[in-house]
């Protein structure tokens, strides 16, 4: 139930449940297929606070959600009455050849992403089990792990032939059963001792299909296509069994004589052509995609990539394009960690750090929508990192021999089987220098200075301030009390009020009184009201540690005031600059001599001089 309400909000923004096509997930956005995208409203849920970004690419509506994007998954299928038995988005006409390959590649890998990097992981810590001499490859206890490890990848045909035929909008248990006969023992024996066999006179080559990817995609193509085709032309009586025969019979020696080899040639094509292209410069290679590898998980163009990384591992045995990604991570995750040194905004310090800790996992959605391209120059300040780490990987020409997500775990993935060599410590030695370049660039060039309120913000002057009454003190944005990034203002221990985020750097008398107190460092301020409201003023957090630099106070402790009169001026730009939060609790000091107080403002926008408290007796 904890994620109903967010999935709600979402169904609602999208256009609700008939504007939606179809639904996936990857592991951190929700990827929507919608019938009109002008019926969704991707800002209104840019603002919701459980969602990180919208990005709108490869023709699909994606919602960053973050690590959650699971349950939250499960809470929008409920509520909008979606399943896996939910028909397939028709293609859409006007979209590009990259956006519907984007699309059909995301749509067949998504589903079982989290087990294959489960398995790559596994596979990696084998690896390091053997190079450490904690395992024996002869062991029962080795063997059984790898198995685990192992079996997606040596199956991968099945599992591509369901997730491909539920994209195709086919039976997904019919490609599954084409998956299931290229990794069938007899067709593994028959390439293992080089068999000749014929299909009705017709020769077949024999190929090992074992972790291949591109062949079966093709495969249950043809397989959908066929059963689109054959289903209308039979009776309904027969359809359910007949259909899938004729796919059956058609299809299998059709993908051996034929589609097998032309797409093994393809993916071998494909393979040996990178890896041309990779010999030339290694090390460009990887300054390249360190840079602009978090561009494209921006626009979710890196889902072109991932047929490429499994293909070079099936072909190859190896990939070297997965280890130049590593840096690109890390790259962001040393900026998130010199946003959260270098601010003292204590809620961005907060994000920050949970962004970091997710982003060494993997996960940088967090880190690049919430920390470092709102800011700009930190996000560009990870791209250089992960260039530079990336040249160096490429440079020690390192590979992994497994597939996953790029993480920290993708070390143990580069170990090869003959044990640790110099393209391992390449590998460490890229990962290392991209996030400690991050952080230093964005300690040492600073956060980014925000963009100058330039609008002037006239206050009210109030005429009358009932004696039960507090007008707003500052021009800004209201928040409630509980939201302020400080325990002490939050929890009420100071009394009870609320908090002005302020946009002109003016602080104003609320009512008719006087001066009780002025702090030396000119940020916070005392007052007592005609009828005994004492009241509280703080402006910013922490803000004492600034000395009273940037602050001007216009009167002292004594002096009479009414409503309207100018009481503090501060430089809120250079506040800012220097990292500081600016929210500005007001706090009645006395509280407990009344009944209750409350906010009366009616909007999250509010002016100095108008309606802010009121306090019960």
């Amino acid at each position: 139930m904890a994620w109903q309400e967010l999935a709600n909000d979402i169904l609602t923004h999208v256009g609700g449940r008939e504007n939606i096509a179809s639904l996936t997930h990857c592991a951190t956005r929700l990827r929507f297929r919608l019938n009109a995208h002008a019926k969704a409203n991707p800002e209104a849920l840019k603002q919701h606070p459980g969602v990180i970004m919208v990005v709108e690419s490869g023709g699909q509506f994606q919602v960053v959600i973050g690590n959650h994007v699971a349950d939250v998954y499960k809470a929008v299928c409920a509520q909008a009455g979606l399943n896996d038995d939910a028909p397939p988005a028709p293609d859409e006409a006007k979209s590009g050849a990259l956006s519907r390959l984007i699309d059909v590649v995301s749509a067949i890998f998504t589903p079982f992403l989290g087990v294959m990097a489960a398995s790559g992981i596994l596979k990696g810590l084998l690896a390091l089990s053997v190079v450490c001499g904690w395992l024996s490859p002869q062991s029962g206890t080795y063997q059984i792990w790898f198995a685990a490890s192992d079996a997606l990848f040596y199956f991968f045909p099945l599992v591509l032939g369901y997730t491909a035929g539920k994209k195709f909008g086919g039976s997904p248990f019919v490609t599954l059963a084409i998956g299931g006969a290229l990794t069938h023992p007899l067709m593994v024996k028959a390439f293992e001792t080089g068999q000749s066999e014929t299909f009705f006179g017709i020769p077949v080559t024999f190929i090992n299909y074992g972790s291949s990817v591109i062949p079966i995609i093709f495969a249950a193509w043809v397989s959908c296509w066929l059963e689109r085709r054959c289903a209308p032309l039979l009776h309904a009586a027969v359809r359910n069994f007949f259909t899938p025969l004729i796919c059956l019979a058609v299809t299998v020696p059709l993908t051996f004589l034929l589609i097998g080899p032309a797409a093994t040639w393809l993916s071998q094509l494909l393979a040996h052509g990178y890896q041309a292209i990779y010999a030339l410069a290694p090390w460009l290679a990887g300054g390249v995609m360190g840079a602009m590898w978090q561009v494209c998980v921006i626009f979710g163009l890196h889902w072109g990539m991932v047929p490429l990384m499994l293909n070079n591992l099936s072909v190859l045995g190896h990939d070297t394009l997965l280890p130049m990604l590593l840096p690109a991570i890390m790259g962001q995750v040393g900026a998130c960690i010199g946003v959260l040194l270098r601010t003292r905004d204590a809620r961005r310090k907060t994000l920050a750090g949970s962004a970091a800790m997710a982003g060494v996992f993997g996960i940088t959605e967090p880190a690049v929508y919430g920390v470092t391209l709102p800011t700009r120059r930190p996000f560009i300040f990870g791209c250089v990192a992960g260039a530079i780490g990336g040249a160096l990987i490429g440079w020690m020409h390192t590979s992994v021999y497994s597939f996953g997500f790029a993480s920290i775990f993708t070390l143990a993935q580069t170990i090869p089987p003959g044990g640790m060599d110099g393209s391992v410590w390449g590998a460490v030695a890229g990962t290392a220098v991209a996030p400690v370049i991050a952080c230093l660039l964005t300690w040492f060039a600073g956060m980014p200075k925000p963009a100058p309120q330039t609008a002037s913000i006239v206050p009210i002057v109030p005429e009358n301030v009932a004696e039960n009454e507090v007008v707003a003190p500052l021009s800004g944005t209201q928040i409630a009390l509980e939201a302020v990034p400080d325990s002490t203002f939050a929890s009420g221990l100071l009394g009870q009020g609320a908090a002005i985020i302020p946009l002109a750097g003016e602080v104003r008398a609320p009512f008719a009184g006087e001066v009780a107190s002025l702090f030396a460092t000119r940020h916070a301020i005392g007052l007592q009201s005609d009828s005994g409201i004492e009241l509280l003023i703080h402006v910013g957090i922490d803000t004492v540690k600034l000395d009273g630099r940037h602050f001007t106070a216009h009167v002292k402790a004594g002096d009479k005031i009414q409503p309207g009169d100018l009481l503090l001026s501060f430089d809120r730009q250079a506040i800012l600059n220097e990292g500081y939060d600016l929210v500005t609790p007001v706090i009645i000091s006395n509280s407990d001599d009344y009944a209750s107080v409350q906010t009366v403002a009616t909007s999250r926008d509010i002016r100095a001089g108008a309606p802010f408290l009121t306090i019960s007796h």
